[in-house]
């Protein structure tokens, strides 16, 4: 099994792994003033202009000016500069106003054959999830994210779960758009227990989701969990899983040792 890119040293990454990677610490440290050369020039395109837009959203939010330089005319509408130089024609533009290009995203309801493509995206190594209808979302007939869905009647609810969007296009509002949709159908005949639910839930770690949802006026935060699980009862519930398995297993299921943070889509917020 293929280590996932946060734990594999700088040097072991791809080229559009290091690009993410790279940008990703320029955001996070937050120079006055920084100068990016050959800005996309090593990667897919696909991922350059994705990633362009994902920087110029995540850039915009605080401050200090960045400068990129690059050979490719693709990137400018999806990173609404403030101004263009280009040295071909010595023409200097102040103000540009672009519309960035719209994403057009159609979701499907499959029967989780799609999953071992996104699998080795998700954090977690988890086997399928009981009776859960599984949705996919696809750009231009790429399959870019991941849902699935499964009951919880006994909370009134349904329980999303697996969300995975595809590096290449994390940063791009697709994600978020895509679990806001599909959480909604469950409100809707698309759903056999429409009736009978109240609320959408889901459980998050990625820090930039969980502050996503906290910003829409469509989801409640309704817990977090932010130093793992209890030492005491992992301990337990690792002794009561060997006890029950085959003579020299030493392993068991302990508890998350990550922090998460749940959230509700109630009824009245979807706009189903």
């Amino acid at each position: 099994m293929q280590l996932p890119a946060w734990l594999r040293p700088f040097h072991a990454l791809s080229n559009g792994e290091k690009f993410r990677a790279g940008l990703a610490r320029l955001i996070a440290e937050r120079p006055d003033r920084i100068i990016i050369d050959e800005f996309t020039s090593v990667v897919d395109r696909q991922i350059a202009k994705i990633g362009a837009a994902a920087f110029s959203k995540a850039w915009k939010r605080g401050g200090g000016q960045a400068v990129l330089l690059s050979c490719h005319y693709d990137v400018l509408d999806w990173l609404e500069p403030d101004w263009v130089f280009d040295t071909r024609t010595g023409e200097l533009q102040r103000g540009l106003l672009r519309r960035r290009p719209k994403i057009e995203l159609e979701i499907f309801q499959t029967d989780g054959s799609y999953w071992p493509q996104f699998e080795p995206h998700h954090y977690l190594k988890l086997p399928r999830m009981i009776s859960a209808k599984y949705y996919v979302g696809f750009v231009e007939g790429e399959a870019v994210c991941h849902l699935a869905v499964s009951p919880r009647l006994d909370i009134k609810g349904m329980r999303a779960c697996r969300m995975v969007v595809m590096p290449e296009w994390q940063g791009a509002g697709v994600g978020t758009r895509f679990l806001d949709d599909v959480c909604r159908l469950q409100f809707t005949e698309a759903n056999p227990y429409h009736e009978r639910t109240q609320a959408v839930y889901f459980h998050t770690s990625h820090p930039g989701l969980c502050a996503a949802l906290r910003r829409s006026k469509k989801w409640v935060q309704v817990s977090q969990m932010m130093g793992g699980a209890h030492k005491g009862k992992s301990k337990a519930s690792m002794k009561k899983t060997i006890a029950g398995k085959p003579k020299g297993t030493k392993s068991g299921y302990g508890g998350h040792l990550r922090a998460v943070q749940g959230f509700k889509m109630p009824r009245e917020r979807a706009g189903a």
